[in-house]
């Protein structure tokens, strides 16, 4: 009896002891980790997947291109909403947590996952990035900013992981490359249906170049892009439109508006 006594009170002062415990809480940060440089690294058919959904936002500019910014604020309000709080909300419920893992932790990076940081996840930064560029900028240059975050911050994404070779800023200068051909693809066809004049498909080509610096940079400015992308390129667009003929800005603010 007082033998089986002691093997319990040695047992006990074992994982009492603060070298037992230290190597717990190194097991479980290791596991932490490992799950986040899962996350970060997911695999190309993940990152494919993840690009997959996030092509469904081009739903956004294209529907708001046919309503009025009250009725585009109000659908994206009701959308937006629901994601953010369900961001909040799986920081303090377990189970909810646990429930976005087993069905999205495949497609997370490691922001996403970590229990350190409060992050929101990219779709949230893609919602909130749209209901901003409806309340910020003029319909135009909400319309271009969020296209070329959606198929450029696409593009740029998958060449870079497919082709990546040349180290620029945070990215590869392939993957940027790609941002700017498509970005200057989208500002093009933009222009092109919405007879817009020559020059805002110049400033447009400016903003867009911009985008794909702020894109490249966007570790080290600390910004996710989903979110840094389409507001520095809506307001450099902004700035840039004050810079040319009164007349010709004046007819640009006005596309995708008359109809309305």
């Amino acid at each position: 009896m007082q033998k089986n006594q002691q093997i319990r009170q040695d047992e006990i002062s074992m994982r009492q002891s603060p070298h037992n415990t230290a190597s717990i809480q190194a097991e479980s940060g290791q596991v932490r980790q490992e799950q986040g440089d899962r996350a970060k690294n997911i695999s190309y058919t993940q990152e494919l997947l993840r690009k997959m959904i996030h092509l469904c936002s081009l739903s956004i500019p294209i529907i708001y291109a046919h309503i009025d910014r009250t009725t585009a604020l109000m659908l994206l309000s009701g959308v937006f909403i629901p994601f953010f709080v369900g961001d909040i909300a799986r920081r303090f419920i377990p189970a909810l947590d646990r429930l976005v893992r087993r069905f999205f932790g495949g497609m997370m990076r490691a922001h996403e996952l970590d229990d350190k940081r409060f992050l929101l996840n990219g779709a949230t930064y893609v919602l909130l990035s749209a209901l901003l560029c409806v309340i910020l900028f003029p319909k135009i240059i909400a319309i271009t900013a969020f296209a070329i975050l959606i198929v450029s911050d696409i593009s740029s994404a998958l060449i870079g992981r497919k082709f990546g070779k040349t180290p620029f800023l945070d990215k590869s200068l392939q993957g940027t490359m790609a941002f700017w051909i498509t970005a200057w693809g989208v500002v093009g066809v933009i222009a092109a249906l919405a007879q817009a004049p020559l020059e805002y498909v110049l400033i447009g080509a400016i903003a867009a170049f911009f985008g794909g610096i702020v894109e490249a940079a966007s570790t080290r400015l600390k910004m996710d892009d989903n979110f840094s992308i389409p507001l520095s390129v809506g307001c450099l667009l902004w700035i840039l439109l004050f810079g040319i003929d009164p007349s010709i800005r004046a007819k640009i603010l006005q596309l995708f508006v008359s109809s309305h």
